[in-house]
């Protein structure tokens, strides 16, 4: 079954500098490398900051689009893996070793299969 692990982060007043960036990216690799050790790596990517999203919503046939996320949130959604294991057990074991998870959150959402 395939999952999509979101990771969530604590809000940040920065973008961390290449040498923060850096230093992070050991930990993230080795989580990856972990995930197609055991064949359930699928796909995966960070998202750019918030401050670049765009979000359209349609009201009454009236498009309105505006800079910046849907709403303000305690949490960013930084990025995301999407994981191919037998069980959501599994997958809650996957978000555990999650370096999002030691300073955020990791939300574990089952997708659906549309078939062909």
């Amino acid at each position: 079954m395939k999952y999509m692990l979101l990771i969530y982060g604590p809000p940040r007043d920065r973008e961390p500098t290449p040498e923060e960036w850096a230093a992070s990216m050991p930990e993230w690799e080795a989580f990856g490398q972990g995930l197609r050790d055991h064949n359930a790596f699928v796909d995966a990517a960070p998202l750019a900051p918030t401050a670049s999203a765009t979000t359209v919503r349609v009201r009454n046939g009236q498009r309105a689009v505006t800079d910046g996320p849907f709403a303000e949130t305690k949490e960013w959604l930084g990025g995301y893996y999407i994981i191919d294991v037998p069980s959501l057990d599994n997958a809650i074991e996957a978000a555990a070793m999650c370096p999002g998870a030691k300073d955020g959150s990791v939300e574990i959402r089952p997708l659906v299969d549309l078939g062909d």
